[in-house]
């Protein structure tokens, strides 16, 4: 991409955000639709679990994320990966306990299953972007 003119280069930066944006919004709104299509708002338990999945990571690994892909002896860098192993399961499992609890429907399980798989698209998607393109994790 580097023999690109730069308003091509910015042209297509700005379509990798906005796809980015489109599929974290696609996560929202199937997270909403499981809970408005079947009035049972019970599947929004797992947005708790979204809000507090990154935070072993902003708090514990600060700016080093390379630490995250490797062995490590730091005890820190083993509690975030625990804890953040534990909020993506939580996330996982609240539907499918609140389904075998009764409390809601066979669709709106799968459609907070499908959102989650939507979030875990869109964060790859920016890990991937953050490699190429120089922008952050954090």
């Amino acid at each position: 991409m580097a023999d690109l003119p730069g308003s091509l280069q910015a042209c297509l930066s700005m379509g990798k955000v906005a796809f980015l944006a489109i599929l974290v919004s696609g996560g929202i709104v199937l997270q909403i639709l499981a809970c408005a299509l079947y009035n049972n708002w019970w599947p929004m338990l797992s947005v708790i679990m979204y809000v507090l999945l990154p935070m072993p990571l902003l708090f514990f690994a600060g700016s080093d994320s390379s630490s995250l892909y490797t062995d490590s002896t730091d005890s820190w860098i083993n509690a975030t990966k625990f804890l953040t192993g534990a909020s993506t399961i939580g996330s996982i499992a609240i539907p499918i306990i609140l389904k075998h609890a009764g409390i809601i429907g066979w669709g709106a399980m799968a459609m907070d299953l499908s959102s989650f798989v939507v979030f875990v698209i869109a964060i790859l998607c920016f890990m991937g972007m953050s490699e190429d393109d120089g922008y952050t994790m954090f």
